[in-house]
């Protein structure tokens, strides 16, 4: 008999959600506007307080594409970005007809390198190509340096587009991550710390930007009778059926961090007698991780010669989803062109490092399968 599958990070429901999808269909608000949408956007506002302004839109990789555009990001232009990342902090930047430049990671966070984009950005411009932005990371819920990479952006006067997608809760001493940057995002994806099936929001320091974000999330269709267009508009407004599912997620978002960071917790305990397991944590009290996925790195020389990808193999047999780290951006065939600075960091994390089961809706018998099929490992 086949196992129940235990997933890497699935969808978990809080309740109240259905209550506001019923009041979208009552009141026939099906579509991609609504008081679900609005209500929404300001729990988010609240929730992230530091003066933010929110826009729904209807993906995390939409609202990173509208932030490079409201940055002014063209064809031609280089945008910095953080190598060890998924694939939509990058891709956001050719849909622009510009160009990534990837940049290592550093051990503590895993995220940015401050060292690694001080070389690129004093080599870019030496080469007469001044990147428009950069993209920095929080990975897997962990705040990247902020102070130091904050501290070069300004140096060299460029803005940060903050990937917040998989840090909702986070903190770096006590300022909620999504706020960090010139404009930042976040992510609803349904692997995501709550979800709205899908959708995502861009986060912007003022209302103008975020009415323009809309505009253009709208088909940027001028204030007119008829529909007329003097910009290029796009379809990435989240409907209100997503944002309803949103607005429930938000009552218990405090309650699914926890939940995170105590499978945190979990992993550290089972791995506490293991010298070649090191369990993702953060670095100083400065930093506080939503955890959103647990991830670890296997060190097969002092694990008796046994690997992380063994290590995932095992875990497949129990019908237990596991999944190596981001492979880097710049080891990505579509990427292969591209500049890149920086060591071997992130290329050796990804080569040694797993994630595990994270959600917040694993049960203790999840957790007694998952706990035993590693001991036996």
């Amino acid at each position: 008999m086949t196992k129940s599958k235990i997933w890497l990070s699935s969808p978990h429901m809080g309740g109240n959600e259905q209550k506001y999808i019923k009041e979208a269909f009552d009141t026939n608000w099906v579509a991609p506007l609504g008081p679900n949408v609005t209500g929404l956007e300001q729990d988010l506002e609240q929730y992230l307080g530091n003066n933010s302004f929110v826009g729904a839109l209807s993906s995390g990789t939409a609202a990173l594409h509208l932030g490079l555009i409201l940055l002014d990001v063209k064809a031609g232009d280089e945008v910095i970005c953080q190598s060890m990342t998924f694939s939509a902090s990058a891709n956001p930047i050719v849909y622009q007809g510009a160009t990534p430049v990837f940049v290592d990671s550093e051990s503590d966070t895993w995220n940015m390198c401050p060292n690694a984009l001080e070389e690129a950005l004093k080599d870019r411009i030496a080469k007469g190509k001044k990147p428009k932005a950069i993209v920095a990371v929080h990975l897997y819920g962990m705040p990247f340096k902020v102070d130091e990479i904050r501290s070069i952006a300004d140096k060299y006067e460029i803005p940060i587009l903050e990937d917040s997608a998989e840090s909702l809760g986070s903190t770096y001493k006590g300022q909620k991550c999504g706020t960090f940057g010139d404009i930042s995002i976040l992510s609803f994806n349904g692997n995501k710390i709550i979800t709205t099936s899908g959708g995502g929001a861009i986060v912007t320091k003022n209302l103008e930007q975020k009415n323009k974000a809309i505009f253009l999330a709208t088909q940027a269709r001028d204030n007119a009778p008829h529909y007329q267009h003097s910009e290029i508009g796009y379809n990435y407004r989240m409907s209100n059926i997503c944002a309803g599912i949103g607005r429930g997620q938000m009552e218990v978002l405090d309650n699914h961090i926890e939940k995170r960071r105590a499978m945190h917790q979990f992993y550290k305990d089972v791995f506490i007698q293991n010298q070649g397991i090191e369990v993702f944590s953060e670095p100083s009290s400065d930093y506080y991780s939503n955890h959103w996925l647990s991830a670890i790195i296997v060190d097969a020389k002092k694990n008796n010669g046994k690997s992380r990808e063994d290590m995932r193999l095992k875990l497949e047999t129990e019908n237990i989803e596991s999944r190596p780290l981001w492979k880097p951006m710049h080891l990505q065939p579509v990427f292969k062109d591209v500049p890149y600075y920086g060591g071997s960091i992130s290329e050796k994390l990804f080569e040694n490092g797993l994630c595990l089961p994270s959600g917040s809706n694993l049960s203790s018998e999840d957790k007694e399968r998952i706990q035993k099929t590693l001991n036996d490992f």
